[in-house]
């Protein structure tokens, strides 16, 4: 059975928009399979942990749909699900390595590794550590004594290492080329790479599919498995998103957290459609489709390697598609939702038909529309000089039978004809009395929602 996973850090404040890209890939090649996709998380870098980082990544991905069967919180017959509550597992792999002799016991001062690195870079030399503790005598006794220490793992320069990445092919490495590795700190949690490779085993991982910056640990990944004597996984290094200048996606040029996108009025179908398109085109290039569609024409073999660019630009032109293609009723409620229920139901429906081709986003709607629930607090037009005007606007709408946007619009044609005033002047200041702004949905349409008695009395209070 195909099995993937995604192990996300808590380390951040929620899953970053690439690695919700990776779940993506995991969680529709799991689905087209048959298969299961399991979520773990790793929480060994106990100094950077970010409280409610774990609650938050696990939230998202629900959120977007991307259902775990297997999870800290979903359960499953191969947990525990958080590494920190695997510890005793590692040990007993790590102390197996060190009576194979493919590990070692370190006990390298800080200031002996910083001397090192330092005299290493000043020789023009890439830092890595020089197997000064390789070869100690007894350190059992000096382990059993207390004295702080690592586990490294001993890889032989001569050794050659090779794996089949299965969208990048043949991929060989040296072992001259290869730090020692730490697999056990001194605070005896592992390290991702001993963690990653005895979880991924015990839980019966098929297809490790991850992101590229992790090719360059995938030898040492590929050393352990071979000295476990355990079947290895197949690799996918998918290319990590880049920015439209191409640079590396940061907070600084874009937002990376994938929540950040749902709080403000993105559609979650809408984001993993685009995900979709990182690496990969639709076989008919087509751009807008659902997740069962993608999981019905993805195939593995097809991402490709190059970095992919992720534009918010495009990304909102992809999310207004999606509402734009919506029926009303699912818009109404989505807008209900996404605003807490703040504001009622009846008049977001009633508004939706204005609005509906003019937003990209959910949170562009109160924006537009903030006018239907309140009165206006700022005007972006000075009103004070076209009072006289607006009261005869004022006096002409009350006289009004039919409160409705065709009687309201033709009242209001005759009442410029009559006094002759240039449309776009009189709309204008009539728009802004009205809404507050100088641009809004279609003012006849939105007076007639608004009311009768609104409208006047809005008028009124500017005279």
């Amino acid at each position: 059975m195909v099995r993937t996973r995604i192990a996300p850090s808590p380390t951040g404040e929620d899953i970053h928009i690439g690695n919700l890209h990776t779940a993506l890939i995991n969680w529709t090649f799991a689905k087209k399979n048959d298969g299961q996709f399991i979520v773990r998380i790793e929480d060994t870098d106990q100094q950077r942990l970010i409280k409610g980082s774990e609650e938050r990544i696990l939230k998202t991905l629900k959120e977007y749909g991307l259902i775990y069967d297997e999870g800290p919180d979903a359960g499953g017959s191969a947990g525990p699900y958080r590494q920190s509550e695997r510890l005793e597992t590692y040990q007993i792999y790590g102390k197996e390595l060190i009576e194979k002799k493919v590990a070692y016991y370190c006990f390298c001062s800080k200031e002996r590794l910083e001397s090192l690195r330092k005299k290493q870079q000043k020789e023009g030399l890439v830092p890595r550590y020089d197997k000064h503790c390789l070869n100690l005598k007894d350190p059992e006794k000096r382990v059993e004594d207390g004295e702080s220490y690592v586990v490294r793992l001993n890889i032989p320069e001569d050794i050659v290492i090779s794996f089949e990445d299965l969208i990048r092919g043949e991929i060989t490495f040296f072992g001259k080329d290869l730090d020692d590795q730490v697999l056990i700190k001194a605070d005896g949690f592992p390290t991702y790479h001993l963690a990653v490779v005895v979880d991924d085993h015990f839980m019966k991982v098929t297809h490790v599919i991850r992101g590229e910056d992790w090719i360059s640990g995938t030898p040492k990944h590929i050393y352990l498995y071979d000295s476990f004597g355990w079947e290895k996984p197949i690799y996918v290094h998918t290319p990590l998103l880049r920015n439209p200048d191409r640079s590396k996606l940061s907070k600084r040029k874009n937002p990376i957290w994938a929540s950040w996108y749902l709080k403000h009025g993105y559609l979650p179908e809408a984001v993993l459609n685009y995900l979709c398109l990182m690496g990969w085109s639709h076989p008919k290039q087509k751009e807008i489709f659902d997740l069962d569609e993608f999981i019905s024409v993805f195939e593995l073999k097809n991402i490709q390697t190059a970095g992919p660019i992720f534009d918010v630009v495009k990304l909102e032109w992809m999310n207004g598609e999606y509402i734009r293609r919506m029926n009303s009723g699912l818009l109404t409620n989505k807008l209900l939702e996404f605003y807490h229920e703040k504001y009622p139901k009846e008049a977001i429906e009633k508004t939706v038909p204005l609005i509906q081709e003019r937003i990209k986003k959910l949170s562009d709607y109160l924006p537009l529309c903030e006018f239907f629930f309140k009165m206006p607090e700022e005007y972006q037009a000075d009103l004070k000089p076209h009072k006289s005007i607006l009261k005869k606007a004022h006096d002409t709408l009350a006289k009004i039978t039919s409160w409705k946007a065709e009687s309201i619009g033709q009242t209001l044609q005759n009442l410029t004809v009559k006094e002759k005033l240039r449309n776009a002047d009189f709309f204008m200041w009539l728009r802004v009395a009205i809404t507050g702004k100088k641009i809004s949905p279609p003012l006849n349409e939105s007076m007639e929602i608004l009311g009768k008695k609104e409208c006047l009395h809005r008028l009124s209070s500017l005279l």
